[in-house]
């Protein structure tokens, strides 16, 4: 269940600023979107750690503003405890669905929400759009 909070809404704003081809190809302003600590689990399987993600964000899918785009949908967020926030949501980029969840955290002393760790699970194609 979704908690609209302050801090799920920072958490979702932070999110759709990952997924904007503008973020994602300048490597200062998605460094201050993840956490030094972040790891993505990706949705081929790939394991990819803070510095791997800056530096393939920029050719990754969403990463051209003349290409496809991430389009999500269903986006609901919970407070975990404080300074911790997980989202889950859907994508479609380039026909492609995605179950995604992820997790951001606001250190203590830190105005500034993370991403701290991010997960993507294809959804089969023979699958409709119903959701669990």
């Amino acid at each position: 269940m979704s908690q609209e909070t302050p801090d799920v809404s920072a958490a979702i704003e932070g999110e759709l600023r990952l997924m904007d081809p503008a973020v994602r190809l300048s490597r200062s302003i998605a460094g201050t979107l993840l956490d030094p600590e972040f790891v993505e689990v990706g949705a081929s399987g790939r394991r990819w750690t803070y510095e791997e993600m800056l530096a393939a964000l920029p050719g990754l899918d969403g990463g051209d503003v003349e290409g496809p785009r991430y389009e999500p949908s269903g986006m609901t967020g919970a407070v975990l405890g404080p300074g911790l926030v997980h989202l889950t949501y859907e994508t479609v980029v380039g026909g492609d669905r995605a179950r995604r969840s992820s997790l951001w955290r606001r250190r203590p002393g830190e105005t500034a929400w993370r991403m701290y760790y991010h997960q993507a699970t294809p959804v089969p194609a023979r699958e409709g759009s119903e959701r669990p």
